[in-house]
């Protein structure tokens, strides 16, 4: 069985002119993020919980 195409969107933060972007994919088991800039390259992904931590440390300064 095939893996499903993952449906890639730009972070709201990317800049205007669509460069410095920033990509992420959801799926049910996990957050995948790439460079939009090289989509080619290799991805990393995290779990729910995990991307759950970062985006609070983010926020939390």
């Amino acid at each position: 069985m095939s893996k499903p195409e993952l449906a890639w969107f730009k972070s709201s933060y990317s800049s205007a002119q669509g460069d410095d972007c920033v990509e992420v994919a959801v799926t049910e088991q996990a957050i995948h993020v790439r460079d939009s800039k090289d989509p080619n390259r290799p991805h990393f992904t995290v779990d729910r919980e995990q991307w759950t931590r970062f985006v609070g440390y983010v926020i939390g300064g």
